[in-house]
């Protein structure tokens, strides 16, 4: 089990994508706008009943006007709100327009976030993210279940013996590689591993864009986002479709190199005394080949996990 360290994050040059440019902060008030626009543009005025004078309609979606009356607020004052000037917002008029809207529970949070962000200090901090011993040695215990760490900026934090035998010996990479995101766009090996990679990398750029609404100022987070949409296409759409989650729980299908296909649920535990760091632990069903397969991996031990490593002391 490794912690990871904080490193420089690398920059590449190439093709610009939807993301910010390298050294600068996300723009919050233009992902504001194109967040709203892109929930705008999602729903038709049969999903929330208005009449549709189809071919009529220049715009997909609904139109501002129909969205401002939906939410019972005037044209001007949505208009703003969309073109990024959300300072004067109040809660309330931001709630109607979730609901006019229909936003899940999620994106409600984020277009939050986004209108009315806390207040940061003019140097954003960059500290590192600690963990807890007494945690380190928890994910340890969990003998036979693949269970990590995560923190901010999709970060893989510490593991235990079987998350390694599952998903790879994660202490062979460099501290900065240790990303979930970089290992799902840019290693091929994990583009083989999830047979549903199409919905793990959606999942992984909705988590960035939520930690993305909370930490617009954050360059770490800001050079990861640069970096992926130079070096991955298909980052680069998911990115532009302002998609957000919260990260919960669900079922993963893996090819695994050694016992083969794999189907394990997971579940997400965020920790009490920080909300940014979260437990994923991963389960088979009982008796099931998956199941077996775990046992397999847990039996080979180092050969599995191909060396592994054991976390540091930590207070």
């Amino acid at each position: 089990m490794e912690e990871q360290q904080p490193v420089p994050e690398r920059r590449s040059a190439g093709t610009r994508g939807p993301g910010p440019a390298p050294g600068h902060a996300i723009d919050r008030r233009a992902e504001l706008s194109e967040f709203l626009r892109s929930r705008r543009a999602r729903l038709k005025p049969e999903d929330v009943g208005l009449p549709d004078f189809g071919r009529h309609r220049r715009v997909p979606g609904l139109r501002r006007e129909e969205l401002a009356q939906l939410a019972g607020v005037s044209v001007a004052y949505y208009t703003r709100l969309e073109q990024g000037n959300g300072q004067n917002v109040s809660g309330e008029v931001l709630g109607a327009i979730a609901s006019a809207l229909r936003l899940t529970d999620a994106e409600q949070a984020h277009l939050t976030h986004l209108a009315k962000p806390k207040q940061h200090r003019k140097k954003p901090s960059v500290r590192q993210q600690r963990v807890r011993g007494a945690l380190c040695r928890l994910l340890d215990t969990m003998d036979g279940v693949p269970a990590y760490l995560v923190g901010r900026r999709s970060e893989i934090l510490a593991w235990n013996r079987m998350a390694a035998a599952v998903f790879g010996d994660w202490s062979q990479l460099p501290p900065q590689e240790r990303n979930w995101a970089r290992l799902v766009f840019l290693n091929p090996d994990y583009q083989a591993l999830y047979m549903d990679w199409d919905q793990k990398a959606s999942d992984i750029v909705s988590y960035l864009r939520m930690d993305a609404g909370c930490h617009p100022d954050d360059p770490r987070l800001s050079a990861l986002v640069g970096e992926l949409s130079v070096k991955s296409e298909e980052f680069r759409r998911l990115w532009a479709r302002h998609d957000v989650k919260e990260k919960s729980h669900g079922v993963k299908r893996l090819h695994h190199p050694l016992v083969g296909e794999l189907s394990l649920s997971f579940e997400t535990f965020t920790l009490p005394d920080d909300a940014e760091q979260s437990v994923v632990a991963y389960h088979a069903e009982p008796d099931s080949a998956s199941a077996e397969a775990l046992r397999l991996l847990a039996s080979w031990g180092t050969d599995a996990t191909r060396a592994g490593s054991s976390a540091p002391e930590l207070q």
